[in-house]
């Protein structure tokens, strides 16, 4: 009897110590997620932004192995205000930083703290080593002069320049131009600064003498031109040329169209001409999913760097000036999300998923005899690489860890800043298994499944799917590189720790595996196809042994929740509930905030098929259960789309409930919004499909 007892508290301690052990969302969103880290000239110092449970601050770190980490800002509370666009000056004595928010279409700066003060996006300098910040000016997107003396940016869409160490100096606007200016790009002696002016449907490159005090357009088009490029003796521009695609409706596929090219500008002559154009077919379209906007790079005079979908994968080429050829840098089955390129141009780092599909890791390419190899660890996520003295810097995360800064060094990856790492224990999260699914089309998708900590395989569990937004996303094996989709992460493995099979569903029209299933036929408003992906799901889960197929919940935000409307519109005997977080309900009434000029009345053709790609198509069909959560200043998903479809549940008698943020955005700018929001999530499934329901 003793000993039967015995047995009974060892097992009743592990039982309870594995439940202890459970991170609650609030310790998993505790953890600090960084962003936007860059390195001076010289690669003796590294700064990045930490947000902090909604408090905003600068980190630099410096000295052997970047041990020596400091705060440099000290703004306090979770105030929704954010920081971004850090630059040194090449003397390590000033950084630069934008602090502030965007402004709605009504000039209203995003403030859903309600703060009484001026939250709009304005610049800063910092002295770094006595901590002393000054407000230049309101504005963004600062460039620093080649002297290291001036910055200019950009103050409601035209270009300004001030004073980086002379207070007293007022900023001035350089030139008045119609359009909106962006893109600054100074030429290397600090004489002229290149910039593309937008007009709408149309762009042009522009170049400001500061000598002269005059702009000149030496090639403009009709068509869209981007990416000013200076080469190191500043007597040429590399520029993009995308032809004009006027009434090209966003979310549709575009698999190919006109091609866009690369130009070349001389600036002595003012003469342009074009030096390579992308093949027909495949690739013919760019696609941008670099973080840094940068896709065009000069190695050096003569060779240019740039991302193309030829093989119909985003894979790096280089093109040579001189004689005209253009080669592959990367291959094989995956995507480049960016680069950069070592000072001497000898050597390029990226970031990319190709052999590790549901990752992403660090390579290091020889330009002269172009072997490529990875050089992160191939076990976990890592991104952003930084060339620095100490080695290779860039941000990295795990499937038990959020993002975190790293140095890089022989195939390791050393924490920077680790005494900021909350206490939390995160051992007990699980590797998300990789599944593949087959839809009533026949197209393949993607997933990551979560396991229930408690998993038996004998016993039926509730499931859940998460529909990411985008759709111009990937889930990985980890805590993803985006804050949103890093809580997102969370969220899963917190629904695993409480007795959830857990589905992530990478649906067509996402990225990370080529161009023919983010340019999926008939996705979006020409046919709503990746709603199938979605059904295929479903069925997988209630097909699952482990399963229990009257307990399948969604949840999703943006065009995740889009894809939770109408699981919950069409298929209400496969999916017992739902949250529709920020979703679009109507393609018609949401496709004017990406195409201004996108009239329904003018396109009645494809405004019918746009309504029958929509959830509110299928509204009579919907009966279950829905928790609905928008902030009312989202620019991305007008609130609208909330408000309206409520009326329409409310006349068909569907329950829901909502949780709406006043002033609060698109993606939540207060900590304590994302902490609510994915509790109401987890806590209004669990009501419906949790244990007091078996």
């Amino acid at each position: 009897m003793k000993r039967n007892i015995l047995y009974f508290s060892i097992f009743y301690f592990f039982l309870n110590f594995t439940l202890i052990s459970q991170p609650t969302i609030d310790q998993m969103l505790s953890v600090p997620f960084p962003s936007g880290m860059t390195a001076s000239s010289d690669g003796n110092l590294i700064a990045w932004v930490f947000n902090n449970q909604g408090e905003n601050n600068i980190f630099i770190a410096t000295g052997q192995n970047f041990a020596q980490v400091s705060k440099l800002t000290n703004y306090a509370g979770d105030n929704g205000v954010g920081i971004n666009s850090l630059s040194f000056t090449d003397d390590n004595q000033w950084l630069v930083y934008v602090r502030g928010n965007s402004k709605n279409k009504n000039g209203q700066a995003a403030n859903p703290a309600q703060l009484q003060e001026d939250t709009q996006n304005a610049l800063y300098v910092i002295n770094i080593q006595k901590k002393i910040s000054r407000k230049i000016s309101e504005g963004d997107s600062p460039k620093i002069s080649p002297d290291g003396k001036t910055v200019a940016f950009i103050n409601s869409g035209q270009i300004w320049t001030a004073s980086i160490q002379d207070s007293i100096v007022k900023p001035k606007m350089l030139f008045s131009s119609r359009g909106g200016q962006t893109s600054i790009k100074w030429n290397p002696d600090g004489s002229k600064i290149a910039f593309v002016s937008r007009r709408g449907d149309h762009s042009f490159i522009g170049i400001y003498d500061l000598i002269k005090k005059m702009v000149i357009y030496n090639d403009p088009s009709v068509d869209f031109d981007s990416e000013p490029n200076w080469n190191s003796k500043g007597t040429q521009i590399a520029y993009i040329r995308e032809p004009n695609k006027k009434n090209v409706i966003p979310f549709t596929p575009q698999r190919e169209g006109h091609p866009w090219s690369i130009r070349l500008m001389d600036i002595e002559t003012g003469q342009s001409h074009e030096i390579w154009k992308a093949d027909e077919g495949p690739g013919s379209v760019l696609f941008n999913s670099f973080p840094s906007g940068d896709l065009l790079r000069w190695a050096n005079d003569n060779l240019l760097i740039f991302p193309w979908e030829k093989d119909g994968w985003v894979h790096l080429y280089i093109h040579e000036i001189d004689s005209k050829k253009t080669n592959v840098l990367t291959t094989g089955k995956g995507i480049v999300e960016d680069y950069t390129i070592s000072k001497d141009g000898s050597r390029i780092l990226y970031t990319t998923n190709i052999g590790d599909v549901y990752k992403r890791h660090v390579w290091s390419m020889n330009l002269k005899t172009r072997d490529a190899i990875v050089i992160s660890p191939i076990e976990n996520i890592q991104w952003n690489p930084l060339i620095t003295s100490q080695g290779i810097a860039l941000l990295h995360s795990s499937f038990k860890k959020p993002a975190w800064p790293g140095l890089l060094k022989n195939n390791e990856v050393m924490d920077i800043a680790s005494n900021y790492f909350p206490s939390v224990d995160f051992s007990s999260l699980q590797t998300p298994e990789v599944v593949e699914l087959t839809a009533s089309d026949g197209m393949k998708s993607y997933g990551t499944l979560f396991y229930p900590s408690n998993y038996d395989p004998n016993v039926t569990h509730p499931a859940v799917i998460f529909l990411h937004g985008g759709s111009r996303r990937q889930m990985l094996q980890g805590f993803h590189y985006s804050n949103y989709y890093s809580n997102a992460y969370a969220l899963n493995q917190y629904f695993a720790s409480q007795g959830y099979v857990v589905l992530a569903l990478n649906y067509r029209s996402g990225i990370g595996y080529g161009l023919d299933f983010r340019e999926a036929e008939k996705y979006g408003v020409t046919g709503g196809s990746e709603v199938l992906d979605l059904f295929s799901a479903g069925e997988y889960l209630k097909n699952r042994k482990d399963v229990d197929g009257s307990k399948i919940g969604l949840w999703g935000g943006s065009y995740g929740g889009y894809l939770t409307a109408h699981g919950l519109a069409r298929r209400g005997d496969l999916f017992a509930v739902g949250v529709d977080i920020h979703g679009v309900h109507n393609w018609n009434t949401e496709l004017p905030t990406f195409a201004p000029w996108y009239d329904p009345l003018n396109f009645p053709k494809e405004a019918k098929l746009a309504y029958e790609s929509s959830p509110e198509f299928y509204l009579d069909g919907w009966k279950n259960p829905v928790l609905l959560i928008h902030g009312d200043d989202d620019r991305n998903v007008p609130f609208g789309e909330t408000v309206y479809l409520t009326e329409k549940l409310r006349d068909r008698g569907v329950y829901f409930e909502q949780i709406v943020f006043p002033d609060e955005v698109h993606s939540f700018l207060l900590h304590k919004n994302w902490v609510n929001a994915q509790k109401a999530t987890f806590e209004f499934i669990n009501r419906y499909l949790g244990e007091k329901n078996k």
